[in-house]
């Protein structure tokens, strides 16, 4: 009887967990509505979401990594690489449709270093990216000498404060970014593959998966979305810093797990990525329109990071 009655607690909890994004989404929008009348204004609205698209874009990204039971913590430095690589190309006299091409494809060569690393030397995915996240900090700082690199182009001001009538093209992005992702996963034989590994690499391997290859292709799908999410910051703040985007990585695995993914790899949701962003987003948004120091956003999102491994540990 004691057993029975532990399961539907159990079932509870895990269909919480998965709820949890847009529960706090609601939840945190509603608490700066009444402590603020200039939180849900359109305006206000429109640069959060241009904002939060980054780091859904980012979320993307980590989303293959922690599909396949693995991190990506190299993120935190593949993001300004990719934004260095951009902005040094940039001023050299490079085309902005190939200076961001270069930047993209530094981001996906990183991602491919990481994946035969992880899938083919199988060395663990923790320990493989924090070293890449030390190695590509390094690069990028020798790259730039450690100064933010300016980048003035039309193009990626249109990008970044245009759009189509009310819908600005970073939302477009983050949307075919989404799109693009939902299809792989969920409608492709690849994204098939890439649950069936999460869920169990040697039952994949049994069936006849490529697993090493499933992984390498997981890493390098998170390093093309990192140099996209770049080339995005680049345009958003008109230059390229080369220092560690840490808060960048913590929020992209927060998101990723707040919005109902496993961290224990073979469970994906593209929508609750997106909405775990833009909640992590809403916070230091909110947070900054009443006044509230830098230091306590900080903290806020950090309990938020460890929200996210709490819930994980009830979909495990």
């Amino acid at each position: 009887m004691t057993a029975t009655a532990a399961r539907p607690r159990s079932f509870d909890l895990a269909r919480a967990a998965d709820y949890a994004a847009p529960g706090a989404l609601v939840v945190v929008w509603l608490a700066f509505f009444i402590a603020t009348p200039h939180f849900l204004t359109l305006d206000n609205i429109g640069d959060l979401l241009v904002a939060s698209s980054i780091l859904a874009v980012l979320a993307l990204g980590q989303q293959f990594a922690v599909v396949v039971a693995g991190i990506d913590l190299s993120v935190g430095a593949n993001l300004p690489w990719a934004a260095a690589l951009l902005g040094a190309t940039a001023t050299a006299g490079v085309p902005m449709g190939l200076a961001i091409l270069i930047a993209i494809a530094g981001s996906v060569v990183v991602g491919v270093v990481n994946g035969f690393l992880v899938g083919y030397l199988k060395m663990t995915d923790f320990i493989v990216t924090l070293g890449s996240l030390s190695v590509v900090s390094g690069i990028t700082l020798l790259l730039t000498e450690g100064n933010t690199v300016a980048v003035s182009s039309p193009f990626l001001q249109a990008i970044a404060l245009d759009g189509i009538g009310p819908v600005r093209w970073f939302w477009l992005i983050a949307l075919a970014a989404a799109v693009l992702v939902w299809a792989t996963l969920f409608r492709t034989r690849a994204g098939t593959h890439l649950l069936a590994v999460g869920g169990g690499p040697d039952a994949a391997l049994g069936t006849g998966i490529p697993v090493r290859r499933v992984r390498l292709a997981a890493y390098a799908a998170s390093g093309l979305l990192c140099g996209v999410a770049g080339v995005m910051l680049v345009a958003r703040n008109g230059g390229a810093d080369p220092s560690l985007q840490t808060n960048y990585l913590l929020s992209s695995i927060a998101a990723v797990v707040l919005g109902g993914s496993s961290l224990f790899g073979g469970k994906a949701s593209v929508a609750g990525s997106v909405t775990g962003a833009v909640l992590l987003t809403s916070l230091v948004n909110g947070f900054t329109i009443i006044g509230i120091s830098q230091y306590f956003q900080t903290i806020a999102v950090g309990a938020v990071v460890l929200l996210a491994a709490l819930l994980a540990r009830f979909r495990k």
